[in-house]
C-alpha cells in the first residue's frame, strides 16, 4: 500500500484546508479504514479524523476538529480527503494519512482514531496556519 498525501500549505486562520490522500498498490483493495492524523513540532501524533470503508463509510473524528471537518472518500480515485473549515492556529503540523487493512465491520472510535492501528502511511504534508 502506497499513500502520498497532497494539499498542505499555508492558510490563513478562519480559512478552509482541503488534503487528500492517493492510495495506491496491489494490497490498497484490501485496505478497511483511512484516517487522518497530524502531529505539531514537539508533540505527539493525533488523530484528526478517520473513515471505516467496511462499515459503510462511517466516519469518525477527533474531539479538535468535530464539527469542523469532514472526511470523505471517492472510491474511483482511490482518494481519501480532509476538509477542516473553519482553520484554528492549533490545525497546524504535518498531516499524515494512514491506511489500515483487515479491519472489522465495527472496531469502535477509540481504534479507528488510534495511530498504532495504522501499518501503512503517506510521507505527509506540511501545514501551516497564520493567525
Amino acid at each position: 500500500v502506497q499513500l502520498v498525501e497532497s494539499g498542505g500549505g499555508l492558510a490563513q486562520a478562519g480559512e478552509s484546508l482541503r488534503l487528500s490522500c492517493l492510495g495506491s498498490g496491489s494490497s490498497f483493495d484490501d485496505v478497511g479504514a483511512v484516517a487522518w492524523f497530524r502531529q505539531a513540532p514537539g508533540k505527539a501524533r493525533d488523530a484528526v479524523a478517520a473513515v471505516n470503508l467496511n462499515e459503510g463509510g462511517r466516519r469518525y473524528y477527533s474531539d479538535a476538529v468535530k464539527g469542523r471537518a469532514t472526511i470523505s472518500f471517492d472510491d474511483a480515485k482511490s482518494t481519501v480527503n480532509l476538509e477542516i473549515n473553519p482553520l484554528k492556529p492549533d490545525d497546524a503540523g504535518v498531516y499524515s494519512c494512514g491506511a489500515m487493512r483487515g479491519v472489522n465491520i465495527a472496531i469502535g472510535r477509540q481504534a479507528m482514531l488510534q495511530p498504532g492501528r495504522y501499518r501503512h502511511w503517506g510521507q505527509g504534508t506540511q501545514v501551516t496556519v497564520s493567525s
